[in-house]
């Protein structure tokens, strides 16, 4: 398994955000913290690799937005905020490597956090980066799976941003956003709603990495089978970001 990153650029002080974050957001910190998000990453059995950050593009260490895989494809994405639209090239050059590429014009719009994949079944948030131009590309390119679009509210950003897959058919969820019933008939492992920002999760086999700080999420996952990475989190929160957001899971199916 091959996990793709990028380093976080100097300009990571002006990425986005719902709210100006009080205090701002600390580039070295926020540096440290991914290096140790990368260093999560490997311990759970991942290859590793840092794509060089773009001053340009102050976001772009949230990578996952950039694209979506599954099968031995990966689709490039339109990120909804046209200030990331940037970012694609250099993720698409890495991803390259490993699996083929399909492409996304306008009017059609997908951020890679609002995908989420369990098995052959792909959940596509429409979001207020997600419209429905995206899904039905999305679809259209992975059409070996079954893509469900799930409706999102309006204070939710990410599909993600409220549960994460764990593999063999069990997704973690926070309670009290999303109904159950939407992702039947796979498992839901609970996050306690007052620990809804754990629910953001990166699963490697029995591995999971998750945000420090949630030790009653950690329980649910420990109890479920799974050992817990945590890590440090704060600055990627600022804005408005999480653990899946800077990193995409890649199976080399190249062979180069």
């Amino acid at each position: 398994m091959h996990a793709l990153t990028r380093h976080v650029p100097a300009s990571f002080a002006h990425a986005l955000s719902a709210t100006p974050p009080d205090p701002p957001i600390d580039v070295a910190l926020a540096r440290a913290q991914h290096a140790a998000y990368r260093a999560a990453l490997a311990a759970c059995g991942a290859a590793v690799t840092a794509i060089d950050a773009d001053e340009a593009c102050p976001d772009c260490v949230f990578v996952e937005d950039t694209a979506v895989v599954a099968g031995g494809i990966a689709l490039v994405t339109r990120p909804g905020a046209p200030s990331r639209r940037g970012e694609t090239p250099p993720v698409a050059r890495a991803l390259a490597r490993h699996v083929d590429l399909a492409w996304m014009d306008a009017p059609a719009t997908l951020d890679g956090g609002d995908c989420l994949r369990v098995g052959r079944t792909i959940y596509a948030g429409r979001s207020a980066r997600t419209n429905a131009a995206g899904i039905a590309r999305l679809a259209e390119v992975f059409a070996d799976h079954t893509v469900v679009a799930v409706d999102l509210p309006p204070h939710v950003l990410h599909l993600k941003c409220v549960c994460s897959p764990l593999g063999d058919g069990r997704i973690l969820l926070a309670e009290g956003t999303l109904a159950p019933e939407l992702f039947a008939p796979h498992a839901i492992v609970w996050v306690p709603a007052a620990e809804a920002y754990a629910a953001n999760a990166v699963a490697l086999g029995r591995h999971v990495v998750v945000a420090d700080g949630h030790p009653r999420t950690r329980e649910a996952l420990e109890a479920a089978g799974f050992t817990t990475h945590a890590v440090a989190h704060s600055e990627v929160r600022k804005a408005d970001g999480s653990l899946t957001c800077q990193s995409i899971l890649v199976t080399d199916v190249t062979g180069t």
